[in-house]
């Protein structure tokens, strides 16, 4: 995304939300990484564009695309595509990986729904298969605001925090123990970012969902 857009965004989140970013210095500069993060609204896919600096390609539900032409216009601009939830899931994952490798930066909420606390489940297995089939980079974000929706000038928070080598998540095979390990990796990294480091975070496993 250009510099313009991004700036624009920017300006528009920060007169409606109170609106901050934590960590954008941790945005890396080459491409080909997986952007993985919690699921807040419907404005997430924008809101957590604005710190990168290089386009993206994220997998968006089908429904997004219909709710209004404005913010179709918006998932389209930033890269989103439709995709089925149930639909072809392995194919989907090669996609992804695909896109990867060929450079592009990949946005996955592996939680794979929206919540409406600041709490983070224990996610999908999709964002460890595609780490593992494309060998990148991840870089997880927490997206945080109080309250099951987005209130007009009310606290948004976007968290950036450090990049996941893949060295870090180098796995032996495609085993069930070692895309749980990976997948733990990754959804910790978010956890912290949205409710706090473990030891202020008396409910991290609590507040797990299942598979």
């Amino acid at each position: 995304m250009n510099a313009f857009i991004r700036y624009t965004l920017k300006l528009v989140y920060s007169l409606y939300y109170d609106f901050h970013i934590e960590g954008a210095e941790n945005v890396p500069k080459e491409e080909g990484f997986i952007i993985a993060s919690n699921h807040r609204s419907y404005a997430d896919p924008v809101i957590m564009t604005i710190p990168l600096r290089k386009p993206v390609t994220y997998m968006a539900k089908e429904e997004l695309f219909h709710k209004n032409i404005f913010f179709t216009a918006l998932l389209r601009i930033v890269g989103a595509f439709p995709v089925k939830r149930g639909a072809g899931d392995m194919s989907v994952i090669d996609d992804c990986a695909e896109r990867l490798r060929k450079g592009k930066n990949v946005v996955i909420y592996p939680e794979g729904t929206r919540s409406k606390e600041n709490k983070v489940g224990r996610g999908k297995s999709g964002v460890a298969y595609i780490a593992a089939r494309s060998g990148a980079n991840v870089l997880p974000m927490g997206i945080v605001f109080e309250g099951s929706k987005l209130r007009f000038r009310g606290k948004l928070t976007l968290k950036v925090g450090r990049l996941i080598t893949a060295e870090e998540l180098a796995m032996k095979d495609e085993s069930s123990a070692e895309i749980k390990r990976v997948k733990n990796i990754i959804m910790s990294a978010i956890r912290e970012l949205v409710e706090g480091p473990p030891e202020e975070n008396d409910s991290s496993e609590s507040g797990e969902s299942g598979e």
